[in-house]
């Protein structure tokens, strides 16, 4: 059987790739988007102002390389001696079991049907392919324990860990293990100013991370809360969390004109108001995160986290009720109050970490409340007020 000829197509010239957000084109190759029949699309870095994307075929041109998937399979014919590609199976024994890439990837994908039939989180694929990229052998438990208990990680993410793949040992893999024994460490959160909040918030040259971080701030919100926030969810100056993570309530929250001015702005052309992933959304923080604590040299940056938003928000509520567990746990959406717990009495303030205003009137008494000022202290007929620096933006 002879081959046919290959016919090459002339690839007309295209205007250059453009930002979706801000049209320039300034643009980096930033990694792949990994499909899954287990090709990848090239995905792009703005440059000037941050945001990550990826083009369809219409859009980058049907010829262009990165128009097709990165990884393909080759179809050989057999009359030219083409390779058994049959998967092996899963296991044959576990006893001194050696798994190979094919062995691992069904091994992982058929964990996944197993946690989208029985309703678990996703956190649990994610803790099993950390330990994959680690270079553990699912198929050998003391290997995966041994793996484990080298890594640098805190007492509680090991204890995850452990629990995700005790799931995989009596359910995918059908033995028994001795699991490891961790326990959960309790680690009081790092409380940052507000104004450093809102340095972040400004730092982000995409009007979308800007909006999500301004969300997180007025809703306290956990960052993947945050991401299921739909756009009918949106009503007014009120915005509903109707998808909350475990251990968390649904609940509404009062938002200011200027974060509906900052959501209504940005494109509608999803469901959802943040139509992202969480690990691209981390990554972007990041980068944020990090630009700002070179340029400003402020170290305590680095600590921010997107859940310390949260955070922050529990210590200000707890201070501002004067530590009313239910109207933090309220305001949080715990269903546990015991997790509202560390939030009470976190902070001891002194004396010189708050600012100081006086009122003689009304109106100005008035106009120092809606700030977040309390009132101290009277003398002589003039009232003192007072906030803590930390929640002085």
């Amino acid at each position: 059987m002879t081959e046919t000829a290959v016919e090459r197509v002339a690839v007309q010239p295209r205007p250059p790739r453009r930002c979706p957000e801000c049209g320039s084109a300034k643009l980096w190759r930033d990694g792949l988007r990994y499909l899954s029949d287990g090709g990848g699309v090239q995905r792009w870095l703005c440059r000037n102002c941050g945001y990550r994307f990826s083009l369809s075929q219409a859009e980058e041109g049907l010829n262009s390389p990165f128009s097709k998937h990165v990884k393909r399979r080759v179809c050989v014919s057999l009359a030219r001696g083409a390779k058994n590609l049959a998967e092996k199976p899963l296991k044959e024994g576990l006893a001194g079991a050696t798994a190979d890439s094919k062995t691992v990837k069904g091994l992982v994908l058929q964990y996944e049907f197993w946690l989208e039939k029985e309703g678990y989180s996703a956190s649990y694929l994610d803790r099993i392919r950390q330990v994959v990229r680690k270079g553990a052998n699912l198929l050998d438990p003391e290997n995966v324990k041994k793996v484990i208990g080298q890594q640098r990680w805190r007492d509680g993410t090991k204890m995850l860990t452990v629990c995700a793949y005790d799931v995989m040992v009596k359910h995918v893999l059908k033995t028994e293990w001795k699991r490891p024994k961790y326990k959960q460490e309790e680690i009081l959160p790092f409380i940052p100013k507000e104004s450093e909040l809102d340095q972040l918030i400004a730092a982000c040259r995409s009007k979308r991370m800007a909006a999500y971080l301004q969300t997180l701030k007025e809703t306290y919100a956990d960052p993947t809360e945050a991401l299921r926030i739909r756009w009918i969810e949106l009503s007014g100056n009120v915005l509903t969390i109707n998808h909350p993570v475990k251990g968390h309530n649904c609940g509404q929250y009062k938002i200011s004109n200027k974060l509906v001015s900052m959501l209504n702005n940005l494109p509608k052309k999803s469901e959802r108001i943040f139509p992202t992933t969480y690990k691209t959304t981390v990554g972007s923080y990041h980068k944020i995160r990090n630009r700002l604590a070179q340029n400003t040299q402020n170290p305590r940056l680095l600590s921010i986290k997107l859940t310390t938003f949260r955070h922050w928000g529990g210590t200000m509520i707890a201070h501002r009720t004067n530590g009313n567990l239910l109207k933090v746990q309220k305001a949080l959406r715990h269903k546990n109050i015991k997790n509202t717990m560390k939030y009470i009495n976190l902070i001891n303030f002194q004396e010189n970490e708050y600012d100081v205003e006086t009122a003689e009137t009304p109106e100005e008494a008035k106009k120092l409340a809606t700030v977040g000022y309390e009132k101290f202290d009277e003398f002589q007929g003039v009232h003192i007020y007072r906030k803590p620096k930390l929640f002085d933006s």
